[in-house]
């Protein structure tokens, strides 16, 4: 029973740390984000925090961006649902450059900041897999995932251009519409 007690009181600590990098984040920026600083936003010492995360700012990135990467699948899949072809991949777009829009601090971890795991192999985590498989079901892409590739380099330049605002922003049905015309494959 106290074994109990103590793993919730770790793993509320842990989402704690989590919740304030991402707040951080949100507001300020990675560069924002230390260990001094979060420890002082949950109100605990940096050796509390380093005893969650032994790696530091590093593995707490890594962390957000890991729940990042389950949230982003989950989305696109409850987007797919059943759908086929063109309705598929607008709707799968769409959440992608939804989620990247909602979540930029998450995004940023997730694709711009140096992280340790490792897309395109073999021994890829399944956190990472998840969303790249929904995206290659979306597009009917079963190839040797070149296709996903492409749509995936699509969809996050998309998103980066619209964050910095360097595409028409009452312009994103029709990028998500050219997207789904490109790449929808039969009728």
């Amino acid at each position: 029973m106290a074994e109990t007690g103590r793993q919730q009181r770790y793993d509320e600590r842990r989402r704690r740390i989590l919740t304030a990098a991402r707040e951080r984040a949100d507001a300020d920026g990675w560069t924002a984000v230390t260990t001094r600083r979060l420890a002082d936003a949950i109100g605990y010492t940096q050796p509390v925090l380093y005893s969650h995360f032994p790696g530091g700012k590093s593995e707490i990135m890594l962390a957000v961006a890991l729940e990042g990467f389950v949230e982003l699948a989950r989305r696109c899949r409850a987007a797919l649902g059943r759908r086929r072809g063109r309705p598929a991949i607008e709707a799968v777009a769409v959440a992608y450059l939804d989620f990247g829009r909602e979540h930029p601090a998450v995004y940023e971890a997730m694709f711009q900041e140096p992280i340790d795991t490792e897309f395109a192999r073999d021994d890829t985590r399944s956190e990472l897999r998840a969303g790249f498989d929904t995206l290659a079901e979306a597009i009917g892409d079963d190839g040797d995932g070149t296709a996903t590739e492409v749509f995936w380099s699509a969809l996050h330049g998309i998103g980066l251009l619209e964050r910095t605002g360097r595409v028409r922003p009452d312009h994103r049905s029709r990028r998500v519409a050219e997207l789904a015309v490109r790449f929808a494959r039969g009728p």
